[in-house]
């Protein structure tokens, strides 16, 4: 089957979003398929395109007049689906719902182009501030754009979105990309390895917040928080940099930035447990399946979180803590921390099922057996 996979945004290497696209396309391709990747992009001298694969499809030239381009004429897209005989659109959501999003979908259709919307995050309004123009616009059309759809794509437990029905999968994980972990030699240091573009959701404020209050109280455990990614905006910063300040945690805390493939497995070989998500409950979200979670126990890492994540809930090596605003309870963290383990390589065995491969499996075999 020929497929176009649609995303609205370039590829960088730091970023897991971007990583976990390319093995959901690689693993579509170990399944047999011909799979073309489309995909916004921006050259070094500033000029914007649409690519597919290595190939420019579309120059939209540079500065205000490519950015409306790119929002008011998709046809470059269509015509390349429609001249290569695409059979399957795979389009990424970008929360970019709107007359002309939807035109792009409902012609292809239209020519017999089978469709799908994968929503990565689901309810996703949270995400936003209340009167976001982005929000806004998507919330307009959304449920017209998504009728052009044959099924949402979801990593939730939802059924239907937005009136459409659902292809439920888990978030995937290409195992070569992640080396297993070998336990570091105990030297009195315990070691917190928060991996992220870290946003709002990610409640790292919870964990600040619980380690200043362990150490007030009197705790003598030497515990050290490494934070490895993109701060998104200014209010993780301020939420991050107030909880340090308040407790003085400048030298237990630290912000490493960005980091990826060789400086991000080394980051990860002076760890002892990692850090999921802690605030997923101030965007809405309840039950979530994140890639984060999967990253981890492929390493072979114990880690915790606060949301509902069905894979992982009852397994011995994750330690789960309650969805809300209460500082990080580092006393039962340390006592799970103190708990007997489970070897690296017989965490990663339990979630063997969940490789890409597997995963986009289910996708495909539901879309070969969909009904109208």
């Amino acid at each position: 089957m020929k497929i176009l996979f649609l995303v609205f945004h370039g590829f960088y290497a730091y970023n897991g979003i971007c990583k976990k696209i390319l093995a959901q396309a690689d693993a579509l391709k170990k399944l047999g398929h011909d799979v073309r990747m489309c995909y916004y992009n921006v050259r070094e001298d500033g000029t914007r395109e649409w690519k597919v694969d290595s190939c420019s499809i579309a120059v939209l030239g540079k500065g205000v007049q490519a950015k409306i381009r790119k929002r008011l004429d998709l046809s470059p897209i269509l015509d390349y689906a429609l001249k290569e005989k695409i059979e399957l659109l795979y389009y990424r959501s970008f929360h970019n719902a709107g007359p002309v999003t939807t035109g792009l979908v409902r012609k292809l259709h239209d020519h017999g182009v089978r469709t799908l919307l994968e929503i990565p995050t689901y309810p996703y309004d949270g995400e936003y501030p209340a009167f976001s123009p982005k929000l806004l616009s998507d919330k307009l059309f959304r449920k017209s754009f998504c009728a052009c759809f044959d099924r949402i794509v979801t990593f939730s437990e939802a059924e239907r979105i937005f009136g459409r029905p659902t292809i439920r999968i888990s978030n995937g994980i290409d195992f070569s990309r992640y080396p297993l972990r070998i336990p570091r030699k105990p030297d009195g240091t315990i070691r917190l390895l928060s991996v992220a573009e870290v946003h709002f959701w990610h409640g790292l404020d919870r964990l600040i917040e619980g380690m200043g209050t362990y150490y007030k109280k009197g705790g003598n455990r030497d515990i050290r928080l490494d934070i490895v990614g993109p701060i998104w905006s200014e209010r993780e910063q301020n939420e991050i940099g107030t909880a340090i300040a308040k407790y003085a945690l400048e030298n237990r805390v630290s912000l490493k930035g960005p980091k990826f493939d060789e400086e991000l497995d080394a980051a990860f070989r002076e760890a002892d447990l990692a850090i999921g998500s802690l605030g997923r409950h101030r965007s809405g979200i309840t039950t979530i399946k994140t890639l984060k979670n999967r990253e981890y126990a492929a390493r072979g890492f114990r880690f915790i979180y606060s949301e509902n994540d069905p894979d992982f809930d009852t397994m011995p090596y994750v330690c789960r803590f309650p969805a809300d605003e209460s500082p990080i309870d580092i006393d039962r963290l340390l006592e799970f921390f103190d708990s007997p383990a489970l070897d690296p390589s017989e965490i990663r065995e339990t979630i063997m099922h969940l490789s890409w491969k597997s995963q986009m499996h289910i996708v495909i075999e539901e879309m070969s057996g969909k009904q109208a």
